[in-house]
């Protein structure tokens, strides 16, 4: 008995060091691979921060040993949620600001900063949320009862596609706005000869400008804040669309000290200063950080009727929105990225500031390529120009949230032919087989389960509208999840490093409650997160 016990132990330790060493095995999963094939495996290894195997339960356990091995008893596992359209760092000062979202009308949105400002009793005012649209008065609001609550305080509230604001005349004196004046791609609105305190697209940052910048401190704690709810909500990179070098020099330096652990793909705001700095320091690119494209804006938002249309708004026939510059200076712009090989983003909401961008892009990329530029929302577009998408390979970037949102509305805008053309996602698709899904938060929710939901059932929580919003233009389970994780990571230049669970890529991985590909539309939208992994660090768990 003896020597049977000692060569059973011999056999353990023989088999033992034969086996692979892993830092972590998940096992007993439905891991979804969002490979090529779409596989599905019960477990995977990971060493090193990378994915080194997977298979069935059985087969991982025989090949791998570790000291970290999870039993996900079933759950359903993806590759970590990637936002292709959001702002981080936008989000984080949001987090510091009034949260003005689902106000229902003006006197909420006053009771909401008035509350505010009890506990942040210093310095500028900053809201952010208020849409109109939801209010029974949808019309835009002045700045009489600002400057009588706010009168010695300068007050910035914007609304919640950030196209517009409402300031109060403290703001305005200010930024030394003292009249209406002419400028391109925004309005300073006037009524009855007086200043309404409401600005559009350009002319917020009149104001905008003029509030002081956040110290170190304060923006560490953006980050960070930010960092903990995306990783909550199971995102592991996320798009950061329009920032200035400086902040990302702040980026790598936080990464560097390994307390911002998030994936950022950084798109460089359309300015002088940001294309001298990437132009002379070249692409950059770690684990950690990607920063090879420019952010443009061709127009404004849809529902600040700043979306350059070709014909006049249904619900405002003398209004036809605006681009933000001269066409000269996207050509221009174009032309330079082109030259120097990188990527071009271009924020593009109506019809006509899709088509002027789309014909830039056709006419510099010269027909198909790789070089992945893109038109970041899509949001509208005549049924002729869908074709420059694919002959061009240009990437139609979209956010599904945008559509739900603006469902209620977007019809009013746009004329019941032309909003056909808008939210037009599965068509968008076609044109080069693959497209990449975000959020835009703060704008919308950060939430990867909305995004999923509003791609595949395009309805709200409360089931509208019965058989959803143009159901033409719904994606398939399949093709919103690759939209969240494969080919958002494509559309960065990333779909061999990450957005999928294979051998090589990083362990960028998430544990869900429920299997949203197989889940009532209860089960998606209440879906929680049970663990978050980055690089096969756990950075998040449920408590």
């Amino acid at each position: 008995m003896k020597q049977l016990s000692f060569l059973s132990i011999l056999l353990l330790l023989l088999t033992s060091c034969s086996k692979q060493k892993a830092d972590l095995i998940i096992y007993n999963g439905k891991i979804y691979t969002v490979n090529d094939k779409f596989d599905m495996v019960e477990a995977m290894a990971v060493q090193d921060g990378k994915i080194v195997g997977v298979g069935t339960t059985e087969n991982i356990r025989k090949q791998f040993t570790s000291n970290e091995e999870v039993d996900v008893k079933g759950k359903a596992v993806y590759p970590g949620f990637i936002d292709a359209h959001a702002h981080f760092f936008g989000y984080g000062q949001s987090l510091q600001s009034a949260d003005l979202k689902e106000t229902k009308s003006w006197d909420e949105v006053l009771t909401r900063i008035t509350e505010f400002a009890k506990t942040h009793p210093d310095g500028w005012l900053i809201g952010r949320g208020w849409d109109q649209n939801d209010w029974a008065d949808k019309q835009f609001p002045n700045k009489e009862k600002l400057d009588l609550l706010f009168s010695g305080r300068p007050v910035l509230l914007e609304r919640i596609d950030g196209h517009a604001a409402i300031v109060n005349q403290k703001a305005l004196d200010e930024a030394g706005v003292s009249k209406s004046f002419a400028l391109t791609g925004g309005d300073i609105v006037e009524k009855n000869g007086k200043l309404t305190g409401l600005l559009i697209d350009n002319a917020v940052g009149l104001v905008q400008n003029k509030i002081p910048l956040p110290n170190a401190k304060q923006t560490e704690k953006m980050f960070l804040d930010a960092q903990k709810n995306c990783f909550a909500a199971g995102l592991t990179t996320i798009d950061d669309c329009g920032l200035d070098f400086e902040t990302v020099d702040f980026i790598e330096k936080m990464q560097a000290k390994k307390t911002l652990k998030m994936r950022l793909y950084v798109m460089l705001s359309d300015t002088e200063k940001n294309f001298d700095y990437l132009f002379k320091r070249g692409a950059i690119k770690t684990d950690r950080l990607n920063v090879r494209a420019f952010k443009v804006y061709a127009d404004g938002a849809l529902g600040s009727r700043g979306a350059c249309l070709l014909h006049p708004y249904s619900d405002m026939p003398k209004k036809s929105g605006f681009l933000l510059s001269e066409v000269k200076h996207f050509e221009q712009v174009a032309k330079k990225i082109n030259d120097r090989n990188f990527q071009m983003c271009t924020h593009a909401i109506g019809d006509s500031a899709n088509r002027t961008v789309l014909k830039i892009y056709n006419a510099v990329l010269g027909g198909k390529n790789d070089k992945r530029w893109r038109i970041e929302h899509a949001q509208v577009v005549a049924p002729e120009d869908f074709n420059l998408f694919g002959s061009a390979s240009v990437i139609p970037s979209v956010q599904p949230t945008h559509a739900t949102s603006d469902m209620y509305w977007a019809a009013d805008r746009l004329g019941s032919e032309r909003v056909k053309g808008a939210y037009a996602y599965k068509q968008l698709m076609d044109q080069n087989g693959w497209i990449p899904l975000g959020t835009d938060f703060p704008v919308e929710q950060i939430n990867p389960m909305f995004t999923f939901f509003a791609a595949t059932a395009r309805k709200d929580a409360k089931d509208f509208p019965k058989g959803g919003f143009q159901m033409e233009n719904a994606l398939t389970n399949e093709e919103a999840l690759r939209g969240m994780t494969i080919w958002a990571a494509k559309a960065n230049f990333e779909e061999k490093e990450k957005g999928s669970i294979e051998i090589g890529k990083f362990a960028d991985f998430i544990v869900l409650e429920n299997d949203i590909m197989d889940a009532t539309a209860a089960q998606i939208l209440k879906n929680k997160v049970i663990k978050t992994y980055v690089n096969g660090e756990k950075v998040y768990e449920q408590k």
